[in-house]
């Protein structure tokens, strides 16, 4: 298992906090979830604004709205027919909870995240997104920069959202906080360091060696 925490202490003191999820509301971070898949924020901003000008991203307001209306709306973030369908049955599951994260958060419980999984558009890292900024519960979010960082950093295989996350070992004192600032320092590293092996290696992180916890059991 590897311990990130001397990676995040070391990024953290390099970069700084980040408080990084460009949005306002924990429902703009819900909505930004599922437009953000398969593009780059640029456009989901632009899909931002139509919504906000045309619903002030109350979620209640977009319900109202037909898949078509929603669909011209949220255009410019690609992939809009399926977005507009995860898009209304995401705020639908919320709605039936009453927009009440911490409510919600107790009664599915560990629950959490396979019911997140079994919205329709809902991915690993879309779930863990969500349980990280809205719910505010402690994960790693083993996103393509998070991949791509453990690899050059010597992890074995980041060949999948899994793979990598299942050898990430948060301790308990890491909470949700940490978590988003962890997700942040690993994105904002990524648009500076992370376009190939050759920028890694001018980075700050180019000589860290990653802290290994073995089992007792091994």
């Amino acid at each position: 298992m590897i311990d990130p925490i001397p990676l995040y202490h070391k990024m953290l003191q390099a970069m700084g906090p980040q408080h990084w999820w460009p949005a306002d509301s924990k429902m703009e971070i819900v909505i930004g979830a599922i437009l953000v898949q398969n593009t780059n924020w640029a456009n989901v901003d632009l899909a931002l604004a139509n919504l906000r000008q045309a619903t002030n991203l109350d979620p209640k307001q977009i319900l109202k709205l037909s898949r078509e209306q929603i669909e011209l709306l949220i255009h410019p973030s690609g992939f809009y027919r399926n977005k507009s369908r995860s898009l209304l049955e995401v705020l639908r599951w919320f709605d039936q909870g009453n927009y009440r994260f911490d409510q919600m958060s107790t009664h599915y419980g560990s629950n959490l995240r396979k019911t997140l999984l079994s919205l329709p558009g809902v991915g690993e890292e879309t779930a863990d997104s969500l349980i990280v900024y809205v719910f505010d519960q402690p994960t790693f979010i083993a996103d393509k920069y998070a991949r791509k960082l453990f690899k050059y950093l010597g992890c074995k295989d980041t060949s999948s959202y899994h793979k990598l996350q299942t050898q990430i070992q948060l301790p308990t004192s890491f909470d949700f906080k940490d978590a988003q600032e962890f997700h942040g320092l690993i994105d904002e590293f990524g648009k500076l360091y992370l376009k190939n092996e050759q920028q890694f290696g001018q980075s700050f992180l180019k000589d860290f060696k990653l802290t290994i916890k073995f089992d007792r059991s091994d």
